[in-house]
């Protein structure tokens, strides 16, 4: 077994309470952080910070919503001793230009980049598990889907294909310093052609329906969403009209030695778990 402790904060997200598991199997120690864990970690409260870097030499960071906290983290990992940063980031950040989308994403790559440590990003395009653990989730259950996407393909990845490159990047010291992985699905889809085959798979009826960005934002605060929050998730989709993030790469075989899972795999084992229905 290795003396040597990841911390991985999000332990309760979507990538990290998949990383956990992974990290363990392989014999890693490793101490979960977040706002409910027995490691308590919040980005707005710096006193606890300390407590959870103590003695542990690699982080998996998944980015605060407000730009800023990574940067005095960064500093507080390289007093406590950590040698290795890995960095859940969003699909071609630095093309993103004078977007108001992924603010926060920008600031911690800035603050993971230009630190002294040992660091990898992994951007990655849209989860397939948006599908069924997210927002899209209750409207495709309710039969119909609405976006403002249009005819612009999107290369959705497999978050259990995340957390195995992050595993990889993680337990593989040096091998993947001061790089930036852009990772995606093997093709990519529009969105209503992954609904298509989410109606297929699950055997209902389900719609995809083209709306505005402003009627998604105001969608989302009707859902509880607050204003700010839907603003920025409605401008995602402005930023991915632009195109420049709809292609497939192989960052991910590159990472892993092998393909990345399909959207077709993901439709099938979600719509077996019942998800849909």
């Amino acid at each position: 077994m290795s003396d040597s402790t990841t911390l991985v904060l999000g332990a309760t997200g979507k990538t990290g309470r998949r990383i956990v598991p992974r990290l363990r199997l392989r014999g890693t120690p490793v101490r979960t952080a977040s706002r409910s864990s027995s490691t308590r970690f919040d980005w707005s409260d710096p006193g606890g910070w300390d407590a959870a870097l103590r003695g542990v030499t690699a982080v998996y960071v998944v980015a605060p919503t407000v730009p800023g906290p990574v940067h005095e983290f960064v500093a507080r990992a390289e007093a406590a001793g950590v040698r290795r940063l890995v960095l859940l980031s969003g699909r071609g950040a630095d093309t993103w230009g004078d977007s108001a989308f992924g603010l926060d994403m920008r600031s911690a790559e800035d603050a993971v980049r230009g630190s002294a440590l040992e660091w990898t990003v992994l951007r990655a395009s849209n989860f397939d598990q948006n599908f069924d653990e997210d927002v899209f989730h209750a409207p495709l259950v309710a039969g119909e889907l609405a976006l403002p996407a249009d005819a612009v393909p999107e290369p959705f990845v497999d978050v259990e294909d995340i957390a195995d490159a992050a595993v990889a990047v993680l337990t593989q010291p040096g091998r993947h310093a001061g790089r930036v992985y852009e990772l995606t699905g093997p093709r990519a889809l529009t969105f209503a052609e992954a609904v298509e085959l989410i109606s297929r798979a699950s055997g209902r009826e389900i719609a995809y329906r083209r709306i505005t960005p402003a009627e998604y934002a105001a969608t989302l605060v009707e859902q509880g969403l607050d204003e700010q929050s839907a603003h920025h998730v409605a401008e995602m989709f402005v930023l991915m009209a632009r195109g420049l993030l709809a292609t497939a790469t192989d960052d991910l075989a590159t990472v892993l030695g092998r393909p990345p899972r399909t959207f077709e795999d993901y439709v099938v084992r979600t719509a077996a778990s019942g998800a849909w229905t």
